[in-house]
């Protein structure tokens, strides 16, 4: 027989982390566990995450939200994947599309053939066999068919959005369904002498909140599960040497592209997010490598447009903590770790631990169990996540001395596991309950110029299949396809008729 319910949940904190929890929270268990989120408006909120990948429409729905409501209320846009400058060699350029690779027209995968055609001097980069890449390079838009047959049903989506209005947007959704907003700093936290446990927070004007259960939304600060519980810190800046940012938002220029833009740089890398109202940039960077100021400067001298605000600054050490869980506190977002969002990932993060929490909600009994799980499945997916990443960093092939520092890093047995088994006869390894499943892998493997040395032997077995008529069938159909689609813009007036202006 299960324990008695746990009757409060307090969230310390709110922005995307803590509203995100709310609202799913509210939604799962309505009013009958009382949940109550603390933040103060003296606190800013990290706001680098914008961009997005598909599973955040799998949020979204369960909530009950629909997209043009979404749309609408954030001043989104888009997103068929990421455009990547000067990443595996300073000229090269290549895309990560959400959705696969064409169409496989027979057993053998469809980019064997295409790098058996490769090998044989073929030079059409595999975006070209990408519905997501033949969308983008038009600037057109539109969501995928239902009819597997059509090339058009081969694409995904996400979104781009202001992270910002995403938090009042379930801000409100969470509130109309019971949970309670308190205003107010946290100061401290107590534990139970017997149990461990934190009984209750303490605010600055002296108020005291219990609670049966605490989920930390507090950031880099970790308040509850760093200085209150003092769980440690796994830090990871010997695979990801980044260490700071800069942001700044600038008017849009042009129509607004369904993708999000890395451009590597000296030190580090530059985002461009477009929105309706503006575009999101920010220079991610080595501080041994590069100082503030001259990072500020190569972000700005690199903007498309007007800058709407002043050079913002943000410090942070690639990582996780050694548990995610502790006692009856689980951090939930920055408080629990942080990747560099260079594959959008962020909010992600966050929702996928929401999911474990409501699928491991704990009872009265405050079973151990469900904190050992929560921490097992928490720490394979960051070391995934943190893999791919690592994957960009590793395999450039430019010449300046932060990049060279990170093309001869020693790297995680598991990532360099893979690595030899693509280079080696170009097989992807990569486990399917993985985040970035093979196709992503590929994307970034060729787009950083890893060529295996062999492909599928299977290729040569089947001679009776002209792959590379098919191949070029491909992508005149991919390239006719992307016609039939409205541009991206005009997709979006459709979904929110009046941009809003820029703020």
């Amino acid at each position: 027989m299960n324990g008695e319910m746990i009757r409060s949940i307090v969230i310390v904190g709110g922005g995307s982390a803590g509203w995100m929890t709310a609202a799913a929270l509210s939604n799962a268990v309505g009013r009958s566990i009382a949940v109550t989120v603390i933040e103060s408006d003296e606190i800013g909120t990290i706001g680098v995450g914008e961009a997005t990948i598909p599973p955040i429409k799998s949020f979204n729905a369960e909530l009950g939200i629909a997209e043009a409501d979404f749309i609408a209320a954030t001043r989104g846009s888009f997103k068929l994947g990421i455009e990547f400058v000067g990443w595996g060699a300073q000229s090269g350029r290549y895309f990560h599309p959400f959705g696969t690779y064409g169409a496989d027209f027979d057993r053998v995968s469809l980019y064997h053939y295409w790098l058996r055609e490769r090998l044989a001097g073929d030079t059409t980069p595999i975006d070209d066999y990408s519905m997501c890449w033949a969308l983008a390079r038009a600037n057109r838009f539109g969501p995928p068919v239902d009819n597997p047959r059509d090339v058009r049903s081969t694409h995904a989506y996400a979104y781009h959005f202001d992270a910002g209005l995403y938090a009042r947007f379930l801000r409100q959704y969470a509130e109309l369904r019971g949970v309670q907003r308190l205003e107010g700093k946290i100061v401290g936290a107590e534990r139970d002498g017997a149990t461990g446990n934190i009984p209750h927070v303490r605010l600055a004007d002296g108020r005291v909140i219990t609670g049966d259960f605490f989920v930390d939304c507090s950031g880099f600060r970790a308040l509850l599960l760093a200085d209150t519980l003092d769980v440690g810190f796994e830090d990871w800046s010997h695979w990801l040497p980044c260490n700071r940012a800069v942001a700044v938002p600038s008017a849009n220029s042009g129509p607004i592209t369904p993708y999000t833009r890395s451009t590597a740089r000296t030190a580090g890398w530059q985002w461009r997010i477009p929105l309706q109202h503006r575009q999101g940039n920010g220079h991610v960077y080595c501080a041994d490598f590069v100082s503030d100021d001259e990072a500020a400067a190569t972000l700005c001298e690199n903007l498309e447009s007007a800058p709407l605000a002043e050079p913002r600054f943000l410090k942070f050490t690639a990582g996780r903590r050694k548990q995610a869980w502790s006692h009856n506190c689980v951090s939930i977002g920055l408080a629990g770790g942080f990747l560099e969002p260079l594959e959008s990932t962020s909010l992600h993060l966050i929702q996928t631990s929401i999911e474990r929490l409501l699928r491991l909600l704990p009872d009265g009994r405050q079973d151990p169990l469900n904190a050992e799980e929560f921490n097992r499945a928490t720490a394979v997916e960051f070391d995934r996540i943190r893999d791919f990443i690592i994957l960009h960093y590793y395999t450039n092939t430019r010449p300046e001395p932060f990049w060279q520092a990170c093309a001869h890093m020693q790297i995680p047995d598991e990532l360099a596991y893979k690595i030899k088994h693509f280079m080696g006869s170009g097989r992807l390894v990569s486990p399917q309950d993985e985040l970035f499943r093979n196709p992503s892998w590929l994307a970034v493997y060729l787009g950083q110029g890893m060529t295996p040395q062999r492909y599928d032997t299977m290729a040569d077995a089947r001679p009776d299949v002209d792959a590379a008529s098919h191949l070029r069938k491909l992508r005149n159909m991919m390239s006719e396809a992307a016609k039939t689609y409205p541009t991206h813009d005009e997709y979006l007036g459709k979904l929110s008729p009046a941009p809003a202006a820029a703020g």
